[in-house]
This record gives C-alpha cells, sequence and structure tokens, in this order.
C-alpha cells in the first residue's frame, strides 16, 4: 500500500532519557538497585536495564516478576512479589527517580543543533516517555536551560495505557496537529519505545550509543577502544531492530541523514518500512 502525504504538519517525536538527555539512560539504574536493596533484595545493574522504556510501574512490576528477582523477594518477605508491593517500591521509587535526574540532566550533543535543523524544515517537535509527570516536572526546566523545549509532552500516566500502546503517541498527534502517522519519525532507544511507535504507525529510529541498551556515560564509550564499542553497538542494535526499528542512529546527532532518506521514501508514497 501506497500514499502521498498531506498533513500540514510534520513531525519527530524523541524519547527523552538515553536520546535527547542522561547519555547512557543512567539516572534510573542507581534508583531501581537502591529501590529493591531498600527491601532486602539484590539486583544488578544488567537486571534494572532489562524492562527500561517501560512506565516506571510497570518497570518495577516487570523487575519483582523476574524469576530469580521474585525468588529473593519470596525469600527475604516470605510471600511472593505482588502488584501491592509494586505500588509500595513505586511510591518510594518516584521521589528516589526526581533526585537523580538532577544528576544525570545533561542534554546529549547535538541534540539542540538537530532540533533547530527540523524546526527550520518546517517539523512539530513531539516528545514521549516512560517517565511520571512529577519526574519531568524536574527534567523539563534543566533542558530548557541547555535549549531543548518540545512542543509537547506526554508522560507515563498521563493516559489509561503507555508504552508499548501508541495512546502516548495518539496524544501528541492530537497535540501536534499532525496526520498521518507515516508523517512523524519517532526517535527512542529502546524497545517499548520503538513498539509504541510501529504500533502508531510511525517511521521509528532506534537510537544506539546514547542509549540504555549501551548503558555507558559519554567518558565511557569514549574510552572503549573501536572493536569493543562496536561489539556494543552490534548488540544493543539487534535488540532495537528486533522491536520493529526501521533503522539505527548512534545517537540524536546523526539524526538528519536519516530524516532526509525518510522524506524522499514518503514523497514517493511509502509506507514506513526498514531503510537498510
Amino acid at each position: 500500500m501506497t500514499f502521498k502525504s498531506s498533513a500540514p504538519r510534520r513531525a519527530v517525536v524523541f524519547d527523552w532519557a538515553g536520546t535527547v538527555f542522561d547519555f547512557g539512560s543512567l539516572a534510573p539504574m542507581g534508583a531501581f538497585v537502591k529501590l529493591f536493596g531498600r527491601y532486602h533484595v539484590e539486583i544488578s545493574i544488567a537486571e534494572a536495564r532489562v524492562p527500561m522504556g517501560l512506565p516506571k510501574w510497570e518497570h518495577i512490576q516487570a523487575l519483582g516478576n523476574q524469576p530469580r528477582i521474585a525468588a529473593s523477594w519470596l525469600a527475604a518477605h516470605g510471600v511472593p512479589f505482588s502488584d501491592a508491593d509494586v505500588d509500595d517500591l513505586y511510591a518510594v521509587f518516584t521521589p528516589m527517580n526526581a533526585e537523580s535526574v538532577k544528576h544525570h540532566a545533561a542534554l546529549i550533543p547535538g541534540v539542540t543543533n538537530v532540533v533547530a535543523a527540523l524546526r527550520e524544515r518546517g517539523y512539530a517537535i513531539g516528545s514521549t516517555t516512560g517517565y511520571t509527570r512529577a519526574i519531568m516536572d524536574v527534567v523539563v526546566p534543566l533542558a530548557r536551560e541547555q535549549g531543548f523545549e518540545p512542543d509537547n509532552l506526554v508522560c507515563a500516566g498521563d493516559l489509561v495505557a503507555s508504552r508499548p500502546s501508541p495512546l502516548m503517541m495518539y496524544r501528541t498527534f492530537a497535540d501536534l496537529g499532525v496526520w498521518p502517522p507515516a508523517s512523524v519519525i519517532k526517535v527512542d532507544d529502546t524497545a517499548p519505545g520503538i513498539l509504541e511507535g510501529i504500533a502508531a504507525g510511525t517511521w521509528t529510529v532506534g537510537v544506539v550509543v546514547s542509549g540504555n541498551g549501551v548503558g555507558l556515560s559519554l567518558d565511557e564509550w569514549n574510552a572503549l577502544d573501536a572493536a569493543t564499542q562496536q561489539t556494543h553497538r552490534q548488540r544493543a542494535g539487534e535488540h532495537l531492530l528486533a522491536a520493529g526499528a526501521h533503522t539505527l542512529i548512534d545517537t540524536v546527532a546523526d539524526l538528519l541523514p536519516v530524516v532526509n532518506r525518510i522524506e524522499r521514501l514518503i514523497a514517493d508514497g511509502s509506507a514506513p518500512k526498514p531503510l537498510e
């Protein structure tokens, strides 16, 4: 099926952590480890990363139901991990994460230049996130001070369902006045965020190096040799491609050539499809 886009506006919709700020998506990781440790259950950073991209309540639920962690919880508490426990942990986690993001709020290099170039070309700039509104109330002013302020923001908890459902994207379409979905590009570093874009019918661009899949700070990444970088890049990229990403970039700084390719495909009447 092919069609011509007739949307009055085009949009690029960005995820936040690991995509436009917090290189390596570091802020939540220590908070998750500390959270479960407070309840006498040890988890690793690697385990904490697995559900990344989900809303944080669902992220805690997924962690607690992971077999090894569930067994540790049962041993520590004498009863299985439950949704009531998720509620308790979530109430503790939110202020912990809100404090943590203050220390990991730097924009990823290139973001402001790319966004400025997109705006010059007539794109609206949307955003969705797995963070709650309370956490984003901390993040947004810090991002604004550095020059990043999207045209909308939809947070986990704003709607009845979040990622990987398309509802946050649908809200973004309405906020920005964009249609059809194939005139929109979703940029995200997590599988749930890519699935969100796929479910909504948009083009999807997976962010590999600055994201959760690699999980390293910029300094840590730059300290690696090229072969080790490529190993990390390939592993993280495969995960995003498996989720349905149409193409991959290292960071948002590499986005504009991809936008050019997608624009040509849209002009030819193409629906979203893999670029490689």
